[in-house]
C-alpha cells in the first residue's frame, strides 16, 4: 500500500468512528508522525492530504526543515522535548504538543519572548502515571493550565496524552475518557471554551480516540509503514 492509499484508508476509519460518536469527521486532524521517515515520505504524505506532520526528534526535525520536507503543512513537535533543545524548537513548529513540566513551560515562554512570538502548545498528561513517560500528573493539570494561562508568550490550545500500551483491544479507552474529561473541565473553567486541540490516539488506537473526543490523532506506522529501529 502506498502512503496515499494508507491515508485514504485512515481517513475512512476516522470518518466512521466520528459518525459513530455523533461527530463530524472534519473535527479530527490527522497528523503524520514522520519519525524515521525521510523528506520524500513527508512530501508524499502532504501531497496525499495529511493535515500536519509531527516529529519526535529535534535533530531529525532540524535536518528535514533544511530540506523543506514540511512545506505546505503545519508542523507539530510531538516527542519528549529536552530543556536544552528548546531554542531549536520554539518558533520552528506550529505547535509543541509535549509540554509536560513547569520548567519546560517557562523555558518555552522565555524563548518565545526573545523571539517576539507566541508559541502554541499542548499540555501533556501522563495519564497512566508511568515513570518512563513525561507529562503532568492528571491532578496537576488544572494548576499547570492556570499557570500557562498567565504567561504572555505561550498559548495553550489543549491537551495531549500517550496512554500505557494496551494489553487488550480498546484498552486505551479508559485513559482517553479521563483525558477528555480533564480537557472539558479546564476548557469550561479556565479557557472560556476556546481550547480546540485534544491530541490522543496513534496507529493502534486512533479510532477509539476519535470516539472519545480526540480532535487530533498522531499516526505513524499506519501511514508510513513499520519503522526500522535496527538502522
Amino acid at each position: 500500500m502506498s502512503i496515499a492509499e494508507n491515508i485514504a484508508g485512515i481517513r475512512a476509519n476516522i470518518a466512521r468512528a466520528a459518525r459513530e460518536a455523533g461527530r463530524e469527521p472534519s473535527e479530527v486532524l490527522l497528523i503524520g508522525a514522520s519519525k524515521m521517515n525521510d523528506a520524500a515520505a513527508c512530501r508524499a504524505a502532504i501531497a496525499a492530504g495529511v493535515d500536519a506532520l509531527g516529529e519526535n526528534r529535534v535533530q531529525e526535525m532540524t535536518q528535514k526543515l533544511a530540506e523543506n520536507a514540511y512545506e505546505g503543512a503545519p508542523l507539530h513537535f510531538i516527542g519528549h522535548l529536552q530543556r536544552n533543545k528548546v531554542k531549536q524548537v520554539v518558533g520552528k513548529v506550529d505547535v509543541i504538543e509535549s509540554v509536560g513540566s513547569m520548567e519546560l513551560l517557562t523555558m518555552i515562554d522565555a524563548q518565545a519572548e526573545k523571539l517576539g512570538i507566541c508559541q502554541d502548545i499542548l499540555l501533556e498528561v501522563n495519564i497512566g502515571g508511568e515513570d518512563a513517560k513525561s507529562g503532568f500528573a492528571p491532578q496537576d493539570i488544572p494548576d499547570a493550565a492556570r499557570a500557562a494561562a498567565a504567561l504572555n508568550h505561550v498559548r495553550v490550545r489543549g491537551l495531549m496524552c500517550i496512554p500505557p500500551v494496551a494489553e487488550e483491544k480498546h484498552g486505551s479507552v479508559p485513559y482517553f475518557e479521563k483525558v477528555h474529561g480533564l480537557y472539558v473541565d479546564i476548557n469550561e473553567k479556565m479557557y472560556h471554551n476556546k481550547l480546540d486541540m485534544l491530541s490522543m490516539g496513534m496507529s493502534d488506537d486512533y479510532e477509539d480516540a476519535v470516539r472519545c473526543g480526540a480532535t487530533i490523532v498522531r499516526v505513524g506506522t499506519a501511514i508510513f509503514g513499520a519503522r526500522n529501529y535496527t538502522v
